[in-house]
C-alpha cells in the first residue's frame, strides 16, 4: 500500500462539463494520487457521486455536514490533508464565492481552511459572455494575485450553443498540470 500518496480534493460545481470531472478523478487516481471529492449541491444536479466514490475509493463529501467516522469534521481533515485542490469545473458562482472568501458549502470550507502551503487550482467551465463580465475578471484576478493557477478556459462551442471562451480545458491537459504541481508527472511528457 502507498503511504506517501499526495492528497487532491476535487471540488466538483454544477456545470454541464461535471461529467468530465468523473475523467480527471480517475486519471489522477490512476497516477497515484488520493483523490478526495466534494460536490456542490449544484454538481449533484449534473452527476451522482456514484462514479467519484468507485474510481477514488473514498467516500464523497455532497454536505458540509457529511461525517465520516472520528471526532474530527470531513471537510477541516481534507483541508488540513490536501497537497492540492483542484475546483473542475468551476463555474463563476463558485469563483465569486472563493474569492469572497464565502464558505457556505464544504466546498467553501474546505478552500477557506486549506494550510498554507496547499495549491489551489482552478479550471472553470462557464459561458463566454460569463467569463467576459467584469465582475468575474475582477474575481480571477484576486484570486490570482492570491497564488492561486488557472488552467483554462478554452476557446470553442460551448453548451449553451455560443461559440467563445469558456470551454473547460480537456482532462488530459488538466491532469497534466495538476500532476506536475504535485511532483507527480512524467518529464519525458
Amino acid at each position: 500500500m502507498i503511504t506517501d500518496r499526495k492528497n487532491i480534493v476535487l471540488g466538483v460545481t454544477g456545470s454541464i462539463a461535471a461529467h468530465k470531472a468523473v475523467d480527471i478523478c480517475s486519471q489522477l487516481t490512476k497516477a497515484g494520487a488520493n483523490v478526495n471529492v466534494v460536490m456542490t449541491n449544484d454538481a449533484r444536479e449534473f452527476i451522482t457521486p456514484l462514479p467519484f466514490k468507485t474510481l477514488s475509493r473514498n467516500p464523497v463529501i455532497t454536505s458540509l455536514y457529511d461525517e465520516d467516522e472520528g471526532w474530527c469534521p470531513s471537510h477541516i481533515r481534507l483541508a488540513d490533508e490536501a497537497d492540492l485542490i483542484l475546483v473542475a469545473p468551476a463555474t463563476a458562482n463558485t469563483i465569486a464565492k472563493l474569492a469572497n472568501g464565502l464558505a457556505d458549502d464544504a466546498l467553501g470550507c474546505i478552500v477557506l481552511a486549506a494550510e498554507p502551503g496547499a495549491k489551489l487550482v482552478i479550471a472553470p467551465a462557464l459561458n463566454g459572455k460569463m467569463w467576459d463580465n467584469p465582475a468575474t475578471q475582477a474575481n480571477v484576478r484576486l484570486l490570482s494575485q492570491r497564488g492561486v493557477q488557472f488552467i483554462g478556459p478554452e476557446q470553442g462551442e460551448l453548451s449553451c450553443g455560443y461559440e467563445g471562451l469558456g470551454r473547460l480545458s480537456s482532462v488530459e491537459k488538466i491532469t497534466r498540470e495538476v500532476l506536475e504541481l504535485i511532483g507527480l508527472g512524467s518529464s519525458g511528457e
